[in-house]
């Protein structure tokens, strides 16, 4: 099922009370008795939220429960001492935070192991300007480092050693 009401609109219980402008135009004795009780039933009692092991066991499936397990394992003896609501934030940053750092490194080593050469077609391809040059630089008169037509577009393979 794809919500909460069955495809039924949900009704709200609390009647024209739920806005102060009604409410301040006048309510009758059984009104006011009635918004009361409504007030007083939207508390929650002192045992709750309830917390239920077996409805967390249901919910998860066998992947999700193996991946998991490392920083579960780790941050269960912290929840007495953070709470149950730090402890999870915690747990939750901590899991964002070592898939930021694998997402990086694997950009890392792909980026440095993996680039584009003459040997292959597949990889990064990083092409490199030149420093522009102008009036007034120490080195203005620079002269371009290519200066055979195998120095374009060798893709490393002048510096091979084969």
């Amino acid at each position: 099922m794809a919500s909460d009401t069955g495809g039924v609109k949900p009704m709200s219980i609390q009647g024209r009370m739920a806005r102060e402008r009604e409410r301040l135009i006048g309510m009758t004795d059984e009104e006011r008795a009635w918004r009361k009780q409504w007030v007083k039933d939207q508390e929650l009692s002192p045992n709750e939220p309830r917390h239920v092991p077996e409805l967390i066991e249901a919910r998860l499936n066998p992947i999700r429960k193996f991946y998991r397990y490392p920083l579960d394992t780790l941050f269960k003896p912290l929840v007495p001492v953070l709470g149950e609501y730090r402890a999870g934030f915690a747990r939750y940053l901590t899991g964002k935070f070592l898939i930021a750092v694998i997402g990086i490194y694997t950009g890392f080593y792909y980026f440095k192991y993996h680039t584009n050469d003459w040997t292959t077609r597949t990889g990064w391809r990083v092409i490199k300007n030149r420093r522009s040059v102008v009036i007034g630089d120490a080195e203005y008169p620079k002269v371009s480092d290519r200066s055979l037509p195998s120095d374009y577009a060798s893709r490393g393979f002048k510096d091979s050693p084969i």
